[in-house]
């Protein structure tokens, strides 16, 4: 069997499901972690679950935003452990960061670590090197996002998750407490919900076909549909699509502030009507620190590693 203890315990994490089922799923998968999702998922186990990676370097996300230039940049950088990223020339060195990223425009990190840093003579790449040799502790710009126009910004925890969230409608309209307010809202509701897409237009078709086969695999393993006419069938499957986007379109989720279930399109068309404008959420970002980072951890690898022999 090509998996291990860890690869058991992540499934478990994601899906919710007992670690049993898990290393069930990873057999009949072999080893491939999204196909025992799927496993679980046809099976009727697991609901439908962002397969993101497994968390587990620390550091920080940072938002930072040029209000004269009108651009936005999201950055992750990360370091060992939490104790360095609380650190005072840290979190400093974050902010230089954002500032060079929104300054200079760099392609990638590649290319920013070879620029200045905002207020220095020594370059990103350089200034790394310093902070490592002065802390004691490896550090990394591991992503960035850059973008022109009108955003808002939303940080979690100090740094845990960030989110960057970009809107097209007028200066006039941007600057109204109504718009700050409820674009502080929509950044949050991604931090929370961790939507995948925009909108069910955005979803690629690929990941739409998956779902369905999903969908037609769950009612295969349920008796109550053995003897339902195809279209009615057909009927269930865009239903349950329906809430599938519900979970995973940002403008289709119900607006988690809202006491009337109204979704997030919704919320954003009565602040646009009641200041009198037009708004459109045009995109976002959300980054989580560490996200899709692997750090072993042995104890619990040695407390279920008899699961997998």
């Amino acid at each position: 069997m090509s998996f291990t203890a860890q690869d058991v315990k992540a499934l478990r994490e994601q899906t919710g499901v007992g670690m049993m089922e898990c290393k069930k799923a990873l057999v009949e998968a072999d080893g491939d972690m999204e196909k025992a999702i799927d496993v679980l998922r046809e099976r009727g186990l697991a609901a439908s679950v962002k397969k993101s990676g497994r968390t587990a370097a620390d550091g920080v996300v940072y938002a930072y935003t040029d209000e004269a230039a009108k651009v936005s940049v999201l950055v992750e950088v990360n370091s060992e452990t939490d104790f360095v990223a609380k650190n005072e020339k840290f979190q400093a060195f974050v902010a230089d960061v954002a500032k060079t990223i929104a300054a200079e425009n760099p392609a990638d990190v590649e290319a920013l670590e070879e620029m200045k840093l905002a207020g220095s003579d020594r370059t990103v790449k350089e200034t790394v090197q310093d902070l490592v040799l002065a802390i004691g502790e490896n550090m990394k710009i591991r992503r960035f996002v850059r973008t022109e126009g009108i955003s808002s910004s939303y940080i979690h925890m100090g740094g845990a998750v960030g989110v960057l969230v970009n809107f097209d409608t007028t200066d006039e309209v941007a600057a109204t407490e109504e718009f700050k307010v409820m674009g502080k809202d929509v950044a949050m509701q991604i931090a929370a919900m961790s939507p995948s897409y925009l909108d069910p237009a955005a979803v690629p078709a690929d990941v739409l076909e998956h779902e369905t086969e999903i969908l037609k695999a769950q009612m295969k393993e349920d008796p109550k549909m053995a003897n339902k006419p195809e279209q009615v069938l057909a009927n269930i499957v865009k239903g349950k699509l329906g809430k599938y986007y519900k979970e995973n379109c940002l403008l289709n989720q119900e607006f988690v502030k809202a006491e009337n279930h109204e979704d997030v399109a919704a919320y954003v068309a009565s602040v646009a009507k009641k200041i009198g404008g037009d708004i459109k959420v045009t995109g976002f970002t959300r980054y989580a620190k560490g996200e899709g980072i692997e750090k072993k951890e042995e104890n619990f690898a040695a407390e279920i590693a008899s699961m997998v022999k």
